[in-house]
């Protein structure tokens, strides 16, 4: 469910919207939910001074509710 409305969010933002992946991670202490977009939408999704990046934390947080700590990376495709 937090994998579809994140990449839902994020699609709405960006422009090559075919791009967008959210995939979810299990790690030991949390769960992580990485996004991949088109490198020339990695701008959009960060926001200017990571405004952007932030809301969206912010409402993935509200939507898990207090029971469970979530992250979500924005995966910089361009690097190796």
């Amino acid at each position: 469910m937090l994998t579809e409305a994140l990449d839902h969010l994020v699609r709405g933002i960006v422009d090559h919207d075919e791009d967008v992946h959210v995939t979810a991670v299990e790690g030991r202490r949390s769960e992580t939910l990485q996004v991949r977009v088109n490198p020339a939408d990695l701008g959009r999704v960060i926001g200017r001074s990571g405004r952007t990046a932030r809301a969206l934390r912010t409402v993935v947080q509200a939507l898990v509710g207090d029971d469970r700590q979530v992250r979500v990376d924005i995966v910089d495709t361009d690097r190796s």
